[in-house]
């Protein structure tokens, strides 16, 4: 707006240093950020890139969009004053503000570039330094350099070697007895405040949600006895359907969710349990004819679970 109210005015030697000024804080924010970048590509976790660099890269980007604004809007002006000045100081001053501004989009351009770019470059600088190879070492191969050529030793001989090993290997020893001076200053010194912990938390208003189920424990338990069936005499789908629409029209929706289950049925969960029953459902290519639903017309049985044989079965294989 400044640089605009100069050109506008005629006073083109104020409007050059408020270009030049608005062209060094675009060059402040490249040299900013190509040290963040330097310093991310060495150790990405000495740069603040939860809240610093983010706040810094969205300023840039808002300063980068403002100038874009402002100096394309106005060059055209710029222009126009140049090719009508009749002063040639007054005509020379508007060149050099043309050049300026062209400069400074120029600038304005790469920046934005490296900007949206920052992100990328954080994210695979993140990956490489997490996941780098670690760096080779040769470790120590105790059976093949320690316990390889000790065992055929005699005992004597063997013993200097592990000796000297167990001395150096265990590490410092812990002292058995402390000094009593020590002893007293640890009573005596005062304990140290604990950290603020933070502020403590509110207890949480808890809203009871309400019972949206479809279905009730009624019906639930309609269309359980319902498919509670003879594990001799297993009965098509189609014939059940039929059956609980007779006593609810909402029943069959529910027999026919159970059935579609127990065409997968979690055998391995069932003998866990416990359980001594379970239902399953085998397709066997008949097409269901049903008024609400359509596919197979699934023959429905119970089956019985020998939980004792499993368990010895399980024994044996072990």
């Amino acid at each position: 707006m400044k640089l605009e109210v100069l050109i506008s005015r005629g006073r083109l030697a104020d409007a050059q240093l408020a270009a030049e000024q608005a062209r060094y804080r675009t060059v402040q924010y490249a040299e900013t950020l190509r040290r963040t970048l330097e310093a991310t590509r060495r150790n990405v976790r000495a740069v603040d890139w939860l809240n610093a660099v983010p706040d810094m890269i969205a300023e840039a980007l808002d300063h980068v969009a403002d100038r874009y604004r402002h100096e394309n809007a106005i060059l055209t002006n710029i222009r126009k004053a140049r090719d009508e000045a009749e002063e040639p100081e007054h005509k020379r001053r508007a060149a050099e503000l043309v050049d300026i501004v062209k400069d400074c989009i120029r600038r304005h351009t790469q920046l934005q570039s490296r900007l949206l770019e920052a992100g990328p470059l954080f994210r695979a600088e993140q990956d490489r330094q997490a996941f780098a190879a670690p760096t080779a070492r040769v470790g120590l191969d105790l059976y093949g350099q320690l316990v390889a050529p000790v065992l055929p030793l005699p005992v004597d001989q063997a013993s200097r070697v592990t000796d000297a090993f167990f001395v150096h290997g265990t590490g410092l020893r812990t002292p058995v007895s402390v000094r009593v001076g020590d002893l007293v200053d640890l009573l005596l010194t005062p304990p140290v405040e604990r950290e603020h912990l933070g502020a403590e938390m509110p207890e949480p208003d808890l809203i009871a949600t309400p019972d949206d189920s479809r279905f009730s424990e009624e019906q639930l338990a309609h269309a359980m006895e319902l498919l509670d069936l003879d594990h001799d005499v297993p009965r098509r789908l189609s014939g059940l359907l039929a059956e609980a629409r007779l006593s609810d029209p909402e029943l069959p929706y529910l027999v026919a969710l159970l059935a579609v289950h127990a065409a997968s049925p979690p055998v391995g969960t069932a003998y866990r349990q416990g359980e001594r029953r379970l239902l399953f459902a085998v397709d066997d290519g008949t097409p269901l004819d049903d008024p609400e639903f359509g596919g197979a017309d699934l023959i429905v049985g119970t089956a019985q679970l020998d939980a004792a044989g499993m368990a010895a079965d399980r024994k044996d294989a072990s």
